[in-house]
């Protein structure tokens, strides 16, 4: 089923999706057969080697396939680049990495499909998938073990901590700031950019049902018992109730954002930090606080509080860890240059937990001393964004910006974890879950439905395979007769086999002996040829030996002839010189005592004899050198003759060689010709032994021929029985084939019919609907009407009060104006205080404030009389209301209007209105008018 919804899903992929996506390679890893690499969109192209080895061809593409629960189109899923790869060490699985932090994997030999021509894969989750962006939220329950967390990648998931898998996955259109999870289990708070969602965790679902006006919460928690939710609103903390979600108390006292809120064990206490440096105690039923630590210099990111709500630790940006007890700081513990981020203090008050910014995790020692003991563990690559414990005490679970979730076991030091008892492990967690009463009749409908299709399935197989017993006895009567007319063909094929075999056997025969004759005959042949020509070879070879030694001797002779005489002449040619040298250096000498004898003599003559002895001594020199020369040239001669006979010498070797490769390639033929016939030896011995399978198997055939015989005999005695019975089952069969007819007839008859019926029942549903929802807002404005209308029946019945009460003062003028005074004073200006604390779009506006269930008096014109009050100055004073218009002036200086209420149904005398053109006169009113 998995299989056929995944092909579903690669056959509406269209390419043209991923034309204008990421195309360059962002990775490669090869392996024996060929190299695969990542481009593209979630792509994996796989490439092979080629028979030539020098190219590679493409063999397939591996796609990532968006998640079936991912419904927007908008979602990372859509848009993953493979950053990295490895293929296992037996090259069947290819693991890949994506950038939004998912692994994948497949098969390298999984069976495939064919888009395009092309073999087109797609690739698993190695685990799960995880979150792709910087983790927000992070909560647990009591009731189940379940933990919650919320992302910026627009997504909510629920994870199991004891099995360590994905429980719930929902993708949303906007980012999730916060969560918080019902101690129950069965609930969920999320803070949305524009609203804070009360969400229902069904089985395979999450689904909000509740609103509440709060834009961008980054922190939000339920109450132990969960009847209260606390919700941070920029530096307003919001509580509310989780049964009517009215809004209890609104907790103001922080100056910047909250950045942190918990509940006390009992409920009774909701602590707070935030970026003012200020640590509050509330009461949030009272709304009031109830302590406060202030440190401006610090800007507090967690608090944690003891289980008996008396001690406060809380940590911020100062890098110090602070013990809060009765509004004071009792302990600092410095944490060097780390900053300390999130706290946790498990339920027995026995641990004490703080994450850093480098992604570490510190146990300190507990009750904390003042050189704050600790160890440190290091989990994530990046900070530490939230941190809880569940409330076994079992489990530390942390997240970080780097988008993963880590569970940390909790033990001693021995390697021992927090003891449970039995009774508790086993009644700890809840198994109860929601469903909506729609998905349940929904499901329940879908039962009914599919029993009665089982039901219906049933009596067509059951009709289907009488259909079949009936086509299958007719096959089996037409394979009985093509059997038979088969063995007939497998006889007649049988005999004209014998004959053939026959002949084939007389003929091979004859071939062999023919074969032997004429290989006998070539081996003779060959070997007499080889023997001639060895032998013709070997004489040569030693002719052309012999040939070699007395040239070799000759030229041996010549050279040391050669020697001998250039010997001689050399010495012969160094004796000449030898003894012309000596005769030269006599002559020298004595030409020397010539010129030391005539050394007076006149220069000239010196000087002519020097030069003939220097002309004759050049001659002498050319002369030898001549000599000298013409004797080298000789020895170069005489050396290239001998250059010559050595190259004979190499040329003659050559040829020898010649003639002994010649004879190994011979012997290798003969070699080989003895292979041949040694294999033709073997093929005549596998013929005969094929001879014999050969008749061996006709003999199996023949006997399988007159069993089949019998089985014949038998299978139409069956098929005479089968006969009559079909013949009576066809006699019976007719009247219920044309009953089921007529039932099929009425039963899609009642189809239609309960189709028109279900049509009209949605239908009359949508209507009730409708008029539930009309009727339902309808009940609401009348009974917001009835609370107004009563509302202002009991301010008018204020009114009235004060006005009888004003009345009884008549006689007393200063008392009369000081009442009306005071009256007017609780009655208009206090509701004009209420009406702009309501709607501070009507304070804006400045208009004329409306006096609203108010009679005034029309001043009209009577018969004058006389009166005590004629006298009265301060009575004179009192301004009379106009009813040309109902609004009171608040531009005016003078003393401001009464409104008066009907009095016309008590029996008190109404006071006198002072007339606006003399104020000395005094008038009474003939009636009242209703405002």
């Amino acid at each position: 089923m998995k299989d056929s919804v995944q092909k579903d899903v690669v056959r509406h992929i269209s390419r043209e999706e991923f034309k204008d996506q990421v195309t360059e390679v962002t990775a490669i890893v090869a392996y024996s057969k060929g190299f695969a690499c990542a481009c593209g969109v979630g792509t994996v192209h796989l490439f092979e080697r080629s028979e030539d080895r020098d190219f590679y061809r493409k063999t397939r593409e591996v796609l990532i396939l968006p998640d079936n629960s991912i419904t927007l189109p908008s979602s990372r899923s859509y848009k993953q680049v493979i950053t990295c790869m490895t293929i296992s060490p037996s090259e069947e699985t290819l693991v890949a990495s994506s950038n939004t932090n998912q692994i994948y994997s497949t098969s390298l030999s999984a069976a495939d499909f064919r888009q395009n021509g092309m073999q087109l894969y797609n690739f698993d989750p190695l685990a799960q998938n995880f979150h792709s962006n910087t983790i927000t939220g992070l909560d647990v329950c009591a009731r189940k073990p379940l933990v919650a967390t919320s992302s910026l990648d627009c997504s909510i998931r629920i994870w199991n901590f004891e099995t360590c898998s994905q429980e719930l996955f929902k993708e949303f259109a906007e980012e999730v700031y916060s969560i918080a999870l019902h101690p129950s289990g069965l609930y969920l708070l999320a803070g949305f950019t524009d609203k804070l969602k009360l969400l229902n965790i069904l089985i395979d679902d999450i689904k909000p049902f509740q609103e509440f006006s709060c834009k961008c919460c980054r922190e939000c928690c339920f109450s132990n018992g969960g009847h209260l939710f606390a919700a941070v609103n920029g530096n307003v903390i919001q509580v509310y109730s989780t049964v009517t979600f009215e809004l209890i108390n609104n907790l103001k006292g922080h100056n910047k954002a909250v950045t942190s809120v918990l509940w006390s064990p009992d409920d009774s206490k909701l602590v707070s930090c935030g970026g003012d440096g200020a640590v509050y105690e509330w009461d949030p039923l009272l709304g009031r606080r109830t302590g406060e630590t202030v440190i401006k210099s610090c800007v507090y990111t967690d608090v944690s509080i003891s289980p008996d709500g008396k001690t406060t630790y809380a940590v911020g940006n100062d890098n110090i860890l602070k013990e809060i007890g009765d509004s004071s700081v009792l302990r600092n513990i410095d944490a060097g240059e780390v900053t300390l981020l999130c706290l946790t203090l498990s339920h027995s008050g026995r641990m004490l937990f703080a994450a850093t910014t480098l992604g570490s995790l510190w146990s300190f020692k507990f009750p904390l001393s003042d050189a704050g003991e600790r160890q440190e563990y290091q989990g994530h690559s990046s900070r530490v964004t939230r941190m809880k414990m569940t409330f076994d005490d079992q489990y530390l679970i942390t997240v970080s910006e780097d988008a993963s979730v880590m569970i940390w076991k909790i033990q001693d030091k021995e390697g021992r974890g927090m003891k449970r008892e039995k009774d508790a492990m086993s009644s700890m967690y809840a198994d109860e879950i929601l469903i909506t009463k729609s998905d349940l009749e929904e499901k329940n409908a879908v039962m009914a439905e599919l029993r009665t299709r089982v039901n219906e399935l049933g009596m067509e197989n059951e009709y289907q395979l009488r259909l079949k017993d009936m086509n299958y006895n007719e096959k089996i009567k037409e394979l009985t007769e093509k059997f038979i007319q088969e063995m007939e063909s497998l006889k007649t094929k049988n005999q004209i086999l014998k004959a053939e075999r026959d002949k084939q056997e007389a003929k091979h025969e004859e071939q062999l002996s023919e074969m032997m004759q004429k290989h006998a005959k070539e081996l003779q042949d060959l070997e007499s040829a080889n023997n001639q020509k060895l032998m013709l070879e070997y004489e040569k070879y030693q002719e052309l030996q012999t040939k070699m030694m007395k040239m070799q001797e000759e030229n041996d002779h010549k050279l040391h002839e050669m020697e001998e005489s250039k010997a001689t002449a050399l010495t012969q040619i160094e004796e000449r010189y030898e003894i012309k040298r000596q005769e030269m250096i006599s002559k020298l000498q004595m030409a020397q005592e010539e010129s030391r004898r005539q050394q007076k003599q006149d220069e000239l003559t010196k000087r002519m004899m020097e030069e003939d002895a220097d002309m004759e001594i050049l001659d002498i020199k050319t002369n030898l050198q001549r000599e000298l020369r013409r004797e080298k040239d000789l020895n170069a001669k005489l050396k290239g003759e001998n250059g010559i006979f050595k190259q004979k010498f190499t040329t003659l070797q050559k040829e020898i060689d010649e003639h002994k490769e010649e004879s190994r390639k011979f012997q290798a033929e003969i070699s080989k010709l003895n292979t041949i016939i040694r294999n033709l030896e073997k093929d005549i011995l596998g013929l005969k032994k094929e001879i014999q399978e050969r008749d061996e198997t006709i003999q199996d055939k023949e006997k399988r021929i007159y069993d089949l015989k019998k089985k014949n005999q038998e299978l139409e005695k069956f098929k005479f029985v089968l006969d009559y019975k079909i013949r009576e089952l066809k006699k019976q069969i007719e009247p219920r084939e044309d009953e089921i007819k007529r039932m099929r007839g009425q039963i899609q008859e009642m189809e239609n019919e309960l189709e028109q019926s279900r049509k009209s029942n949605t239908q009359l549903e949508l209507n009730i609907t409708d008029m539930k929802q009309k009727y339902e807002a309808t009940s609401k404005t009348l009974k917001e009407k009835g609370n107004l209308v009563r509302e202002k029946e009991a301010k008018v019945k204020q009114f009235k009060t004060r006005l009888h009460n004003s009345v009884s003062f008549i006689q007393e003028p200063r008392l009369l104006k000081e009442s009306v005074i005071a009256m007017y004073r609780k009655c208009v200006e206090d509701d004009i205080t209420e009406s702009a604390s309501v709607d501070a779009d009507i304070q804006k506006e400045s208009q004329p404030f409306q006096l609203p269930f108010c009679y005034y008096i029309p001043v009209q014109p009577l018969t004058r009389f006389s009166s005590p009050l004629d006298s009265c100055p301060a009575f004179d004073q009192l301004p009379v209301v106009d009813t040309s218009t109902p609004t009171v002036d608040t531009t005016s200086s003078t003393t401001p209007q009464i409104p008066v209420v009907d009095t016309t149904r008590s029996t008190t005398p109404q006071p006198p209105v002072a007339d606006t053109s003399n104020h000395n006169s005094t008038t009474w009113p003939g009636s009242l008018t209703d405002r």
